[in-house]
């Protein structure tokens, strides 16, 4: 049985007369009458009450007929699916980011690539509020997020937890918890969890404005109450690069220090500085990825499976 039959047979049903169904389909009508013959030699049954005068369905036809229209229905909605299929997977995802994502970022976007290679990928940095309105406002197709969605979230959107990120400290090269140093002075890595935040408690840090980072922020100083101290706040510099030069700058005694997400370190690897795993629990921030709650993307169930592969992949600075 052949589609283009049962289309024929459909038609002839409707018009109950050969020539016009011809015209309705653009086809000679001894075309029609072909077809329609070979569909009932292969059910084996009449499905036209054929005379000089009328058309008319059979019993067998008239059963046949709403199954005939099933089956051409759901032909075209497989042929949707593949439209709008092919039409997702030839589009762009537009995704917001933020500094530090490192690592997660490069394994998200590889995986993504292996899954859909024809998707491109547009990527726009932003602050969060400023990455989240704009995915609420279709600028925007999902975006990446750290640390408790509620106290930045938007009435719309959906938050998926991704992955968890920790946060390592950046002090001096030169400071007694940096490890011994290899040839050229340069520091040999630092063993897992080699400080603690009471470590840090009369060392001025280095972080950028709250409403820049809130979520960041907002750990570092709590974390450091719950240590029992308050950080003494350190100068603030216009840029991440600036911070990492004037903490290589200054010494042991009266050093500065940061945070950066661990993903981050590796690309900011410099001899003079040192990324430290802390000992204390809870310096990390959970990754979301917020989207739309209608409406989403195309294209979004194979991001989430490209995040998934990077889940639970360890970080090691060491590399």
């Amino acid at each position: 049985m052949e589609l283009r039959q049962v289309r024929y047979f459909v038609m002839v049903a409707q018009e109950l007369h050969f020539g016009r169904a011809a015209e309705r389909l653009h086809i000679v009508q001894s075309a029609v009458s072909q077809q329609i013959r070979r569909l009932e030699r292969e059910l084996k049954v009449e499905l036209f009450d054929r005379s000089a005068r009328h058309v008319r369905l059979t019993a067998v036809g008239e059963r046949f007929l709403p199954e005939a229209r099933a089956l051409l229905a759901a032909e075209e909605r497989a042929r949707t699916v593949v439209a709008e299929l092919t039409a997702h997977r030839a589009g762009t995802l537009r995704l917001g980011t933020s500094t530090g994502l490192g690592a997660h970022l490069d394994r998200v976007l590889d995986a993504l690539a292996g899954l859909a290679p024809e998707i491109r990928v547009e990527l726009v940095s932003a602050r969060a509020q400023q990455r989240l309105d704009q995915v609420a406002s279709r600028e925007l197709d999902a975006a990446f997020l750290r640390g408790d969605p509620d106290g930045g979230g938007r009435e719309g959107l959906n938050f998926v937890p991704l992955w968890q990120d920790p946060l390592v400290a950046v002090v001096p090269a030169r400071h007694p918890l940096a490890g011994p140093k290899g040839r050229g002075g340069t520091p040999v890595p630092a063993a897992p969890g080699t400080i603690t935040l009471a470590d840090l408690e009369a060392v001025p840090l280095v972080l950028t404005e709250r409403r820049n980072n809130r979520a960041l922020v907002d750990l570092v100083v709590n974390a450091c109450h719950g240590a029992g101290f308050t950080p003494v706040p350190g100068p603030r510099y216009g840029s991440l690069d600036d911070t990492l030069t004037a903490i290589g700058a200054a010494g042991p005694a009266d050093g500065l220090w940061t945070v950066v997400y661990a993903s981050h370190a590796r690309r900011l690897s410099t001899p003079r500085v040192a990324f430290l795993p802390f000992r204390n629990p809870g310096m990390e921030l959970t990754a979301y990825l917020a989207v739309r709650r209608t409406d989403p993307p195309a294209g979004l169930d194979l991001l989430l499976r490209a995040c998934a592969a990077t889940d639970g992949e360890r970080l090691d600075l060491d590399r």
